[in-house]
């Protein structure tokens, strides 16, 4: 099973996703500690975050759909005990867990993008 968090301030406006079965297993919202970057590109202050799950075989198909739905500057991150996905826009990091050498390179990736090293923090 892969288990991920989706920020729904991460999806643009005219983003659905459809067709996947996903168990969700915890909804909630915070206000995460913003760069002054951030704000300044308009990242809202407070973020919903849903909790899920879903099929391990379903994990390419899902990390090239949300490819394709994310805003900028934004990621999603799942993972089984296996396998890690780090999904940006229009780019896909996909990586053994506890692979230290492509964790780097996803996190230079969202540095690049102008995301805080504090965010970049996934769990895997």
């Amino acid at each position: 099973m892969l288990r991920g968090t989706l920020l729904l301030e991460s999806l643009r406006e005219d983003a659905t996703l459809t067709g996947f079965d996903f168990a969700v297993t915890e909804i909630g919202r915070g206000r995460p500690t913003l760069s002054s970057a951030q704000i300044s590109a308009g990242i809202p202050p407070v973020w919903s975050a849903v909790e899920f799950e879903v099929d391990d075989e379903r994990g390419p198909e899902l990390a090239e759909a949300l490819a394709r739905m994310l805003n900028p500057g934004w990621y999603v991150n799942f993972s089984s005990e296996t396998e890690t996905f780090i999904v940006y826009p229009g780019k896909i990091f996909r990586y053994p867990v506890r692979d230290p050498a492509r964790r780097a390179e996803a996190q230079a990736f969202g540095r690049a993008l102008g995301i805080p090293d504090h965010q970049l923090d996934w769990k895997e």
